[in-house]
């Protein structure tokens, strides 16, 4: 971290200070943290510690509050306490040396600075969840949207965090932003748990940690520091929770002979990403998927186009989806028939037993 960057850092929070702003701080922090290179974090908080002055200190406060894990209270950073309690100390330095982990880091450097800044200060991290919301970005649900509503605990500066999550790529996050709460009003989102909502934002996150090379937005990492403390912070979280579409498409099942097995291949299909419904997907099920694995009777043969438009239907009844099942599902009886196309799993499992 070169000490222009640190200067930078310096002046910025000068102005914070003035702003006495814990939103505006907080998300400050976030691009802050999101910029550091683990290799980069401890030169530059050695700096901060040594500075030791209210903008160095108001800087690894607000570090700590979006970097720290969000189950702890603020005025709480963690079971690593800096020894010798002040900033500034000898021991500050070999604390921050002692180890190679950002968030431990802040979180040792951090301590007790909240103590020595003003009370507004005091309030980053500490927020309510009020709300939350999950639902399509788009017409086939190629990525979806997670929302939750926070405010600080003394009820002002509320705000929503909006994360994309990609559907194609297995449920990655690839976006987030925070805005004001009235940002929510033209997306169409639908109410939700919020332990839910803060779930599937983590698990996005920890999935994106694990997939390199999908793109993602220039502007995600600058937001995700805060993004995962503010998920994290949620009560009642539902980790790999469970989605209710096709529950309460159920009801709405043709009343064919076979339609229950069609469905419940569909729902092989789409698995855990059932918002996700295009034309290029619907047609990778009718001509692909289905031929290669599954095995099914006549009757849900004959019966999975029209469960395929019912599908549809309760995702919004777009043309371009139901253009692409009139157009492939007279193909499907043809393409089950062809042993071709059957996996060697498939070709296994129909062979006769002894």
């Amino acid at each position: 971290m070169s000490t222009s960057t640190f200067s930078t850092a310096i002046t910025q929070a000068r102005d914070l200070l003035r702003w006495r702003s814990p939103l505006r701080t907080e998300l400050w922090a976030a691009r802050l943290a999101g910029a550091l290179e683990p290799d980069q974090a401890e030169p530059f908080l050695r700096e901060l510690v040594a500075d030791g002055g209210s903008e160095a200190r108001l800087t690894l406060a607000a570090l700590a509050a979006v970097t720290a894990p969000a189950h702890h209270p603020v005025l709480d950073l963690g079971p690593d306490p800096v020894p010798g309690g002040e900033p500034g100390g000898d021991d500050d330095n070999d604390s921050v040396t002692a180890t190679s982990d950002v968030a431990a880091a802040v979180r040792r450097a951090a301590a007790g600075a909240l103590d020595t800044l003003p009370e507004w200060a005091r309030r980053m991290g500490r927020v309510t969840c009020e709300g939350a919301w999950y639902g399509k970005a788009d017409p086939y649900g190629e990525q979806v949207l997670a929302a939750l509503n926070f405010r600080y605990e003394n009820g002002k500066e509320p705000h929503v965090l909006v994360v994309g999550i990609d559907q194609p790529h297995g449920g990655l996050a690839v976006d987030a932003l925070v805005e004001e709460v009235k940002f929510l009003d033209d997306l169409g989102l639908a109410a939700a748990e919020p332990g839910v909502v803060a779930g599937r934002v983590l698990d996005a996150f920890e999935l994106g940690d694990r997939i390199l090379g999908t793109p993602v937005a220039d502007t995600l990492p600058g937001v995700r520091p805060l993004a995962v403390a503010r998920a994290a912070g949620v009560p009642g979280l539902v980790r790999g929770p469970g989605d209710d579409t096709a529950e309460r498409f159920a009801e709405l099942l043709p009343g064919l002979p076979g339609a229950g097995e069609a469905f419940a291949k569909l729902m092989e299909f789409v698995g855990d990403r059932p918002l996700w419904w295009s034309p290029a997907r619907v047609s990778r099920f009718l001509t692909v998927w289905l031929p290669r694995e599954a095995i099914l009777s006549d009757a849900a043969v004959a019966a999975m186009p029209e469960v395929v438009r019912a599908w549809t239907r309760f995702h919004g009844d777009q043309p371009a989806v139901l253009r692409r099942i009139d157009e492939d599902a007279p193909r499907l009886p043809a393409l089950m028939a062809d042993d071709s196309l059957a996996s060697l799993g498939k070709r296994l499992a129909r062979q006769p037993r002894d």
